[in-house]
């Protein structure tokens, strides 16, 4: 093998998130199991009518966890009732609605409803990605240029490029902002930028 220069370079691109994603939790109390799902059965019935009206596709739809719990008493010897819980996802591709859909959800489910995050995303990525992966490979080519001229050297073809793996995520001022202004009625949500990441491994000859 000829002589060569390994470098790992990296890159960025940013977009503003179109998409904002709602952790919600129904959960509902009853002295036996079956009363329990009733309720939360109830519950998330209403909040699914929510989502017809509001233009939320079932692709845009995830249940992520149902379950039962029980509940016990001050000195946790004694059962004294059941919890049951539905976790719901929801996926709004209109941000400027995100506040009227939050109080339409606990408006129609009252106390059983609850909001346990609030995400923002990019729906595609790849014309991120494709953007981060280009600067990656610029910026591996650039540590190669300088490196080989710190030996009295020249750059020479591209003999190998493993990628190094990359991720997407959201600026922090996209959370604060997000959460910041809830409030209790019409809930602003502000995107922010969410940044997609590259890395590159580069092998480039020596002349």
């Amino acid at each position: 093998m000829g002589e060569h220069i390994d470098v790992i370079g990296s890159g960025m691109s940013a977009g503003t998130p179109d998409v904002v994603v709602l952790d919600t939790r129904f959960s509902c109390d009853g002295r036996d199991v079956a009363t329990a799902l009733e309720g939360c059965t109830a519950a998330v019935t209403a909040a699914l009518a929510v989502a017809n009206e509001r233009g939320i596709t079932e692709a845009d739809r995830q249940s992520t966890g149902i379950g039962v719990n029980q509940r016990w008493d001050g000195t946790g010897q004694k059962v004294v009732g059941y919890t049951a819980y539905h976790l719901l996802r929801l996926a709004v591709r209109d941000r400027e609605h995100v506040g009227d859909i939050i109080s339409d959800l606990a408006r129609s489910t009252g106390n059983a409803f609850g909001l346990d995050s609030v995400s923002l995303k990019v729906a595609d990525t790849t014309a991120l990605l494709t953007q981060a992966r280009a600067a990656a490979f610029e910026d591996a080519r650039a540590k190669a240029l300088e490196y080989a001229g710190h030996a009295g050297r020249e750059l020479g073809e591209v003999l190998r490029v493993q990628e190094a793996g990359g991720a997407m995520a959201p600026s922090p001022k996209a959370y604060r902002t997000a959460m910041a202004e809830m409030s209790a009625g019409s809930m602003p949500v502000e995107g922010g930028e969410s940044t997609v990441t590259a890395s590159v491994a580069v092998r480039f000859g020596l002349r």
